[in-house]
This record gives structure tokens, sequence and C-alpha cells, in this order.
């Protein structure tokens, strides 16, 4: 039974709302996209720093290759794998086997052997596209072509973590001051129903909660009320933060945004390799889970749940989009939850990371949707992510 089968619920609906030429042309686009960061790496940058939130790139644009290759050329109907184009590739870019600590010393192929890999890949994914496109092969090239976005997304935060010069300047945007909005009692659906088309697995299936009246900030926190947080000793109030995010401000050290810095008296932030001042309107970004709860404690107010999220954002002239934005959920599988085939997308992630919606300045706007759930471990300050508060419990 192929995965279309098991995945659409109504056969005379595509899984896909791409054509085959289209998810060419996006793939295409993708792969133009990773190429110019990768353009942008600093002498010594094919492999870079090691750290746990880090791969070598190296690895990364070789693992992005044999990515697409597995799902869209070697998946059989009977869940083996056909050969790679690549002799042992699995054992160099197979992220479920290969563990991160070793990537940095694989003896992997060196760029010009990835850029002829990576050609082959994608010429004969366009040729199966175009010769054979159905749901199964629709889902699993939209599925390398998310992955894909996702690295790219990966990417700009390692930039912005070393302070690369980025290949172009994104754009941080805020939005217009505006009143917190008052949201009153209902119901809110979470997750999706089969006919939104591709949805990943932890989105699956739509279900309805119950939601009680609070109030939310129009707009992400700026700047400038972070910098009054960290003015009035937030960092050692050990009040304001949970056991967790207390174990990791005293293990880390940290007494401020990860990249902040006092300058002449006043606070600058950095943008890739560039310190400016700070923005009294910007959303702050860079800051983990465990710092929007201390400073949303020290308003006296609490970070929104995935629910009230949702029931805000539903509103037309409720702003979004500009920061990721930590909640107050773990992320964690909805009712009847099963993997899909790339098992290791959610599963192993449960319990252990916080969500997160919205998406960001380097975020690709297909994952800009209310339904998409993001997740990161709760005290990783590289993503673009800021944060809300709400009121009420």
């Amino acid at each position: 039974m192929g995965y279309s089968a098991l995945y659409n619920m109504n056969p005379n609906r595509p899984i896909s709302a791409y054509t085959a030429e289209q998810l060419i042309d996006r793939l295409n686009e993708a792969r133009g996209r990773l190429h110019a960061l990768i353009a942008c790496l600093p002498a010594g940058g094919w492999l870079g720093p090691r750290a746990a939130h880090l791969n070598p790139p190296l690895w990364e644009y070789g693992h992005v290759v044999w990515f697409q290759e597995r799902w869209c050329l070697r998946e059989r109907p009977d869940g083996s794998r056909a050969e790679s184009l690549l002799a042992g590739a699995d054992a160099f870019y197979d992220s479920s086997n290969v563990p991160h600590d070793v990537r940095w010393d694989l003896p992997l192929l060196q760029p010009a052997a990835v850029d002829a890999y990576a050609m082959q890949v994608a010429e004969a994914v366009a040729a199966r596209l175009r010769r054979e496109f159905d749901d199964d092969l629709a889902y699993y090239a939209e599925l390398s072509l998310y992955h894909e976005l996702m690295h790219i997304e990966a990417g700009w935060m390692a930039f912005q973590n070393l302070g690369y010069v980025p290949p172009s300047r994104s754009e941080f945007a805020a939005g217009p001051a505006a009143p917190r909005q008052a949201c009153a009692a209902g119901e809110v659906e979470l997750g999706s129903g089969p006919a939104a088309g591709f949805v990943f697995d932890n989105e699956k299936w739509r279900h309805t909660v119950a939601v009680a009246t609070f109030d939310i900030d129009a707009n992400p926190v700026p700047e400038a009320v972070f910098a009054e947080f960290v003015g009035a000793g937030g960092y050692a109030k050990r009040s304001l933060w949970s056991d967790a995010g207390w174990a990791w401000r005293e293990a880390s050290g940290a007494r401020h945004p990860l990249y902040w810095r006092q300058e002449r008296g006043g606070w600058q932030v950095r943008r890739f390799e560039r310190w400016l001042p700070l923005d009294s309107h910007l959303p702050v970004l860079h800051v983990n889970r465990f710092e929007a709860e201390a400073c949303a404690a020290w308003q006296g107010r609490r970070l929104p749940t995935a629910a009230q999220w949702l029931h805000a954002t539903a509103q037309p002239a409720f702003q979004w989009g500009n920061a990721w934005e930590w909640l107050r959920d773990p992320f964690a599988p909805y009712p009847g939850f099963a993997p899909d085939p790339y098992r290791d997308y959610s599963q192993p992630w449960f319990h252990t990371h916080g969500e997160l919606r919205g998406g960001g300045p380097v975020t690709d706007p297909v994952f800009k949707r209310r339904g998409f759930r993001n997740f990161y471990l709760p005290d990783r300050r590289d993503p673009f992510a800021g944060f809300r508060t709400v009121s009420g419990k």
C-alpha cells in the first residue's frame, strides 16, 4: 500500500498542491538558496567549530542531498531502500544513524564531489517527477523540499551564531504599536485535518480544546522591554525562573541575551557580523524559553499556550510571523499520534523540546502558517525566536 493510501482520506484530492514542474522549480530554488549560503562561508567554514547546536556545513550539504535521494529515488513500496548513487552514502549522511559528535571526523566528500552528487540526484529526481508523478512521489518530494528549507534556516542561524557575513540582509520587522488584545473564552482547534494537504505528523490530527478568557500582547516583546527586565536584575531573581530555567541560568552564567553587549552605557545587539543599537520596537530575538518565561513572570504574566496563540492569531488584524514565538506547551504528540515514514522527524523530540509557532525573518513563507509546529530544546538561544505574554492561568 502506498503512503498516499494511508495519508489521503479523500482519494479525489491530491496530497500536494504542486504540479511536477512546480516541485522541480521549488527544489531548484531551494538548492540555489543553499548554494548562496555556502558561497559565503569564510576560510575554514566548511567544518567550522564543534558545538551541539551546529553541524559541519560540509556534512550538512551532503546530508541534504542524501535525504532528497533517499526519499525521492530510493524508497521502495515494501519499505526497503535501493542503492544510492554514491557508494557508502548512508554511512556518511544518514542522520538517524550517524552520531552528531562524529560528523566532524568522517572522511567526507570535498565540496566539488558533493556538487557532482547533488547534480546527479537533482537531475534524477526531476526526471522521475516528470515521468511518474503521483501522490506518493509528490509527498516525498515535498518532504525533501521542506527538509532542505529547514536546513537553510539552520544555516542562517549558524551564520548569526558565528558572526559570518550573510549572502543578503534579512529584514527584521516590527509590528505596529497596539494595545494588548482581549480574547473571549471559546474553543480552538489544534492540529490539521486530512483536507489540509501536506502536513507533518506532529500536526495530526485536528481536535478541539477549550480556552478561558485571556489577553495577549499585540506584538512580541520588544528589545526595549527586555532591556528593562535585564536592568531590573531579572537574571538574578530566582523567583522569576522555573527550576529548570534557574539551573540553566546558573550553569550558563547568562546575565543578558546571547548577542547583546553594553557599549558606552547602552545595549547593542549583534546582527550577523554587525553591532547595532537596540531598537525600541523590534522584537527581542535569540532568547530561549527559560529567558522568555522569566521575563513574562517579571511582568506578572505567562507565555501563551498553543491554544491561546491560535485563538489570537485567528483574528484577521492580529500580526504575526516576524519571530518564532516560544509557547508554554512542551512539544508533545496529539491524541492518536502515529509517525509518518520519516519516523525521526517528531517522535524522538517529544517531551524534551519546547513548541514555537509563527516564523521568523529568515523563515521560508511555506512554514508561516498557523498550524505549523516548530520545536527546539528550551535552552536553545540560536533560533530567531522571541515571545509574547498572556494574562491569567
